[in-house]
């Protein structure tokens, strides 16, 4: 935390230079340091100071002998405990695009109407997960179809952490379940992929050739009043030497979807040269196992029983319903503190 103190006084400093502002892109860039670091300085003084009110509390109750405080001070150090417990895994999140928003990507794997039910309850899952953190979801692109569900979708998770937190999302997820789509009642087993990039800041340098891109525009569909279905505001680019597809769709012009999808691209080619690196690490170890649908990373059983388990940390919680409306900590809290251990 020391450190911490005095990164904060060092970019105070930079702040009050006059030329401060002559980058601007640097200085947000800077400014957003400033409000990182400086956040968690202040919740780790906010929970040390709840723990000193503890410890007079019990100091207080022992002089007085005043069995009457007990109630109030379990109460209190279940909250501090609470508090340390989200400071601790906030202490976890240490790699380089953690404190970043998230791209989220969902894929409907095989399987119909179904799997594209389930897609789209994953997609809920998310953005109630996120709402329930306090970030901000937006909408860039979705593939919905008429009967139902969506084929695909791409969310922006926006705030502090939220990269760190859904990387432990990535894989794929199953379902189980009585299909309300089966008029035989009959149970099925659908997939959908998840995975999940950070939005990278302005300064990340990602080489990419002008004339490696192939640039599509066509028009938006879904919710968006009357501009909708009249411009070709969305755009699609594809990167041609690696076969990416990225789209946009969400913008009100096309200027700012061909600036979204751009981003986008920066994530995935990023994505894919930390992916390459890491596989021929792992394959130099002998322990890279390929994600594919036989091996998802977490089950959800609504019949014949009710639960969900993740495969990677063995967490399993029964209220299958509390888990779909966003309820998922446990199961991301594993994840990184798993991750830790091994590292």
């Amino acid at each position: 935390m020391d450190n911490n103190i005095l990164r904060i006084k060092e970019i105070e400093e930079d702040m009050s230079r006059p030329d401060f502002w002559d980058d601007n892109q640097k200085a947000n860039g800077i400014i957003r340091q400033f409000k990182s670091i400086k956040g968690k300085v202040d919740k780790y003084n906010s929970i040390k100071q709840e723990f000193d009110d503890i410890f007079t509390l019990v100091h207080l109750a022992m002089e007085e002998k005043d069995g009457s405080l007990v109630k109030e001070i379990q109460d209190d150090f279940r909250v501090f405990k609470a508090h340390l417990e989200d400071l601790r895994i906030e202490t976890l999140l240490s790699g380089k695009y953690d404190a970043n928003n998230a791209i989220l990507a969902l894929h409907s794997g095989a399987g119909g109407l179904e799997a594209q039910d389930w897609a789209e309850m994953l997609m809920r899952m998310y953005t109630r997960w996120a709402e329930d953190k306090g970030y901000r979801v937006k909408t860039l692109d979705i593939l919905a179809d008429d009967e139902g569900g969506i084929k695909s979708a791409t969310l922006l998770v926006e705030g502090e952490n939220a990269y760190g937190y859904l990387k432990a999302e990535k894989g794929v997820h199953r379902l189980v379940r009585i299909s309300p789509f089966d008029a035989s009642g009959r149970r099925h087993t659908s997939f959908a992929s998840v995975s999940v990039m950070p939005e990278l800041d302005d300064d990340v340098e990602v080489n990419i050739n002008p004339d490696d891109l192939k640039i599509d525009t066509y028009r938006s569909s879904g919710a968006g009043g009357q501009h909708v279905n009249k411009t070709d505001s969305a755009v699609r680019i594809t990167h041609v030497p690696t076969g990416i597809v990225v789209q946009c769709q969400n913008e009100r012009s096309q200027h700012s979807n061909r600036e979204t999808a751009m981003k986008l691209l920066k994530a995935k080619l990023l994505e894919r040269e930390e992916q390459e690196r890491k596989e021929k690490l792992e394959d130099l170890k002998g322990e890279y196992s390929q994600i594919a649908w036989g091996s998802q990373i977490r089950s959800y059983v609504f019949h014949p029983y009710s639960m969900v388990k993740d495969h990677r940390t063995n967490v399993e919680k029964g209220n299958v319903n509390g888990v779909m409306d966003g309820d998922i900590d446990e199961f991301i809290f594993a994840y990184l503190k798993s991750q830790k251990d091994t590292a």
